[in-house]
């Protein structure tokens, strides 16, 4: 008997009220003191294909010209330590994503919902988010419940293969994949610029997706997990005593980009591609961590220049928003299916360096 075949159903999206990207760019450009450095992060700015960021943290600007927030949590003293904004987490990181629950669904609690997968990497609470989540819904107590912690940008994708292979078991499951990120807990006071730039990248979101045998939206089709040998300390996410510290390396994009483009020439069954040629997908949902990932992506793949327009739409509204990242940019193509199916590859990038991807169907907006 063949498997059943897991369905994203439905994608629903939230982001805190407040905008934060202008006020960072001139907190950061007012504390950088090398005129040269300035100009380079003014340069870097402009290029990031970032308009916005989001954070429920409002930014303020004191009489004296400093900029801080309302409630003082990034303020003129110490900032906050790792406790600290733990405890923010906890208040703030529920609502997030029962915010995106409510966008997917406001009745979710009459969904018959059998399984409950949470990601998130930017903080850590128990009882856990999992366990919030199915208070506050209303969710049967007795749900399956795996919470997908600290993998980093890609977790989306290891979520929904979790989802594909609850379906394709129990084809009755009905499974609500939760992807919640406050990013903007972690800003960090630096010098650095590559830090500085690394934190430019990133804002606060979440997503929640029904995933179900339903024969509708999003067709799941298969998995499939790499690693760039040799890139171990490119990405790293540590926790330290002001918060978790992140860095990103100046040579991800070009790794990402020579990866690619071998995998393009190689076309090996059981490399990223499954061997296919590019000219077999219709579409492309790549987690949109900067412009520089999507450019490598691009231009490795040899992709036409429109082929990414749905990444770059995400990363220009929202910025990087970690494992929620992706869940945006596939929300997006639900909104913009055609009348006929078109074939899909979505890929994510993260700690490792690693790249997680899927083939899928987007079915036809009609059925």
């Amino acid at each position: 008997m063949t498997p059943a075949a897991a369905h994203i159903n439905r994608i629903g999206t939230a982001n805190p009220p407040h905008p934060v990207h202008a006020a960072f760019v001139d907190f950061v450009t007012k504390t950088i003191d090398d005129a040269r450095e300035r100009r380079l992060f003014s340069r870097m700015v402009e290029r990031s294909g970032i308009g916005q960021r989001f954070s429920y943290l409002q930014p303020v600007t004191l009489p004296d010209g400093t900029i801080t927030d309302s409630e003082g949590f990034y303020g003129t003293g110490e900032w906050p330590t790792t406790a600290a904004r733990m405890l923010r987490y906890r208040s703030s990181a529920p609502d997030l994503a029962c915010a995106a629950i409510e966008a997917l669904d406001p009745e979710i609690a009459d969904q018959g919902i059998t399984h409950l997968v949470v990601a998130s990497c930017t903080g850590f609470v128990a009882p856990g988010l999992d366990q919030l989540i199915v208070q506050r819904m209303g969710l049967d107590p007795g749900v399956e419940r795996t919470l997908v912690g600290f993998m980093g940008c890609y977790a989306a994708v290891n979520s929904l293969r979790l989802a594909h292979h609850i379906v394709r078991s129990t084809p009755s499951a009905r499974v609500l994949v939760v992807t919640v990120e406050l990013c903007t807990l972690h800003f960090q006071r630096s010098d650095n610029l590559q830090k500085l730039l690394s934190m430019l990248l990133f804002g606060d979101g979440a997503a929640a997706a029904l995933v179900t045998a339903d024969p509708h939206g999003i067709a799941l089709q298969d998995f499939r997990a790499a690693t760039i040998g040799g890139t171990a300390d490119a990405i790293t996410w540590d926790i330290g005593d002001q918060g978790f510290d992140m860095h990103l390396g100046g040579e991800v994009p070009a790794r990402i980009g020579e990866t690619l483009a071998r995998e393009k020439a190689d076309g090996k069954p059981d490399g990223l591609l499954r061997g296919e040629r590019l000219g077999d997908f219709d579409v492309w949902a790549v987690h949109a961590g900067g412009r520089s990932i999507l450019d490598a992506v691009e231009n490795g793949l040899d992709l036409p220049d429109d082929a990414l327009d749905h990444s770059r739409a995400v990363l220009n509204e929202y910025g990087n928003m970690s494992s929620a990242t992706l869940m945006f940019v596939l929300a997006r193509l639900l909104r913009t299916r055609g009348a006929e199916p078109r074939k899909g590859l979505a890929m994510a990038f993260g700690p490792g360096l690693a790249a997680e991807s899927f083939r899928f169907t987007l079915t036809p907006a009609d059925d």
